[in-house]
């Protein structure tokens, strides 16, 4: 069996220059790759789609075994914040492995806690914090909403749960059932009780047909009748979950406006509001914390993926009041992961230092802004959207329809997906019919990456489109 070994190259060689002198990338297959088919679990899904095996990241980049560079626009799905091996995180592991520090300490309290609290905390909204508790659960995004859902029908004395169609928050049974995507729900067959799906205010594809404005108010009438209403059939909720922007459900940024008045509904009926930033936490969004934009606060928020600084990791911050439940009603083997508060606490304090959120919304603005120039020239683009560096590209068909907005094109956002890989940048797809090209690429990116990004995305859509139907393009 071939053996890794180290290479000789330094993190200088992972850089744009070196980049962009890559031969075209040779997607075969290889012994690593085979060995992954023949003996990892058929729901393995990424390496379906970005078939490689890694050996070397640093910064924005990734070296394959094959010794082949790519821009990694995935970072673990918006786990790396500060891209791969940043040396802020490295140094804080480092430190944390050479003090002797217990590195499992169920939820034992610890220096390293106790300054990851500190600093959580720091970051936070004052009023939010000033009047907030902390809950360690397990390492993963799904473990924090379990524990936030737990909490929340505790404290209220409630079961029914309101989540959005378009919704992810996890693939455990009770996350699932919160899931508006219904592939992986279907062979499942019963899942968590009391769940009631509402309409998420999706502009492009508005589930009342009317978009902008008036989208808005409907949606938040939908939901004010919703919870007014004695004969509307749902009882009294526990919590609504909510996504600030949608990720795996196609990078749909919900209104500031219609944030507002959820928020204001949920005051307003006693029922609990719990913000999922397990993706847009931490910067993503131009913000330190998604929720920030809309000024408004939640009651549970749960945060994972980049609090971690890389590792596993995941949190729920909420109001002191809702803090009912017994000693040992939420716990978890891994919540004490030293390493991951470690890494995570400095993460965050150079996020900060560095005003990363605001690098962020202008590379965010530079990507949009030049996505949105292609437009024009591929119509197939249908919409360009996101917030910060958490941007997603509606595919759409040019087949003549009756509907509002074009159909969602997913061969061709597929073929863009493999056509990018092919020039060496990885991409995931999301949203409808898998057809919206998102980009979540590190908070470090800078304004000349961006620049070739786009560029090397222009040219895999004009492949793309040879690939898929070979359309005439008419380029102005």
């Amino acid at each position: 069996m071939e053996s890794v070994q180290p290479r000789s190259s330094s993190s200088a060689t992972f850089t744009l220059e070196q980049f962009r002198h890559q031969a075209p990338r040779e997607l075969n297959t290889n012994p690593y790759l085979q060995r992954q088919a023949a003996r990892e679990s058929n729901a393995r899904s990424y390496p379906r789609r970005i078939p490689l095996a890694l050996q070397e990241a640093h910064g924005l980049y990734v070296r394959d075994t094959q010794g082949q560079l790519f821009m990694d626009c995935l970072a673990g799905a918006g786990t790396l914040a500060l891209g791969h091996n940043h040396p802020v995180a490295i140094a804080a592991m480092r430190q944390t492995l050479d003090s002797g520090l217990p590195l499992h300490t169920l939820d034992l309290t610890t220096p390293v806690k106790d300054r990851f609290v500190e600093d959580l905390f720091n970051a936070l909204p004052e009023n939010f914090a000033r009047h907030a508790r902390i809950q360690f659960c397990g390492p993963t995004g799904a473990d924090g909403i379990e524990a936030a859902l737990k909490l929340a029908r505790i404290a209220t004395g409630r079961k029914p749960i309101l989540t959005f169609s378009g919704g992810y928050h996890g693939m455990t049974l009770g996350t699932l059932s919160l899931m508006g995507n219904l592939g992986p729900k279907q062979a499942l067959g019963s899942l968590m009780a009391d769940v009631q799906f509402l309409p998420y205010p999706y502009d492009y594809r508005c589930p009342f047909g009317i978009g902008g404005e008036a989208g808005i108010d409907a949606g938040l009438h939908f939901i004010e009748q919703l919870l007014s209403d004695p004969e509307s059939g749902v009882l009294p909720p526990a919590a609504v979950v909510v996504e600030v922007v949608q990720g795996e459900g196609g990078v749909i940024p919900a209104p500031v406006r219609w944030l507002q008045g959820l928020r204001q509904l949920t005051r307003q009926h006693g029922v609990a509001l719990i913000i999922d930033e397990v993706q847009t936490g931490l910067g993503r969004t131009g913000k330190l914390f998604a929720f920030q934009r809309a000024d408004i606060e939640p009651d549970i928020l749960v945060l994972s993926k980049a609090i971690g600084g890389g590792l596993p990791l995941a949190v729920m911050v909420y109001r002191e009041e809702l803090d009912t439940w017994k000693p040992g009603s939420h716990a978890g083997t891994f919540r004490g992961n030293q390493m991951a508060m470690a890494a995570g606490a400095a993460t965050l304090r150079h996020i900060i230092s560095e005003n990363l959120p605001g690098h962020a919304d202008i590379m965010g603005q530079r990507l949009m802004e030049q996505l949105r120039q292609l437009q024009g020239d591929y119509p197939c683009l249908g919409q360009v959207r996101g917030r910060g560096l958490m941007v997603g590209v509606e595919v759409v068909s040019d087949i003549p329809s009756d509907s509002r907005v074009p159909p969602a094109d997913t061969a061709l956002a597929q073929a863009i997906q493999r056509q990018c890989l092919r020039l060496g940048v990885i991409l995931e797809l999301g949203g409808r019919h898998g057809a919206v090209v998102r980009f979540l690429p590190p908070l470090i990116i800078q304004a000349e990456e961006i620049d070739v990004l786009v560029e090397l995305f222009r040219v895999a859509l004009n492949n793309a489109l040879a690939e898929t139907k070979g359309r005439a393009l008419h380029i102005a």
